[in-house]
């Protein structure tokens, strides 16, 4: 009964481990499949949100320590180290960030931005505002 299993038990094993990343799917990967090359004047508008405390001193898919004090940001599909021009919609402020991770996961948000950055364009008290998002280089 065990040697008539076994074919079976290999071929899947090897099946797991041949697949890239070993079967596993992240959440976070750095260049995700159809990531945007960097288009200068390339433009979306949408909510931003921003990140902080929560994930200070920890990894960004980028292979950096997220610093929430930084200028930078995170995007689903925009290349690492792209440059962004990000004007809050309610008040005209901006504030130029760097890519350096992916998200935000939430349906709707098309940019997370560091607290840093947030609070240079007045969305901390707000928490989540319309922007929009330029790329630069």
């Amino acid at each position: 009964m065990i040697m008539k299993r076994l074919p079976i038990v290999l071929m899947i094993t090897a099946a797991i481990l041949l697949t890239p990343s070993g079967g596993c799917l992240k959440r976070r990967d750095a260049e995700p499949t159809g990531a945007n090359t960097r288009v200068k004047g390339k433009a979306e508008v949408g909510l931003a949100s921003y990140y902080g405390t929560e994930g200070h001193g920890g990894p960004t898919a980028s292979g950096e320590t997220f610093d929430m004090y930084a200028m930078t940001a995170a995007h689903k599909t925009l290349a690492m180290d792209t440059e962004v021009l990000v004007t809050n919609l309610e008040n005209g402020k901006s504030i130029v960030v760097r890519i350096n991770d992916r998200g935000p996961f939430i349906e709707g948000r098309i940019i997370d931005l560091s607290y840093a950055a947030a609070e240079k364009i007045d969305m901390i008290e707000e928490g989540v505002v319309q922007v929009k998002v330029e790329v630069l280089k």
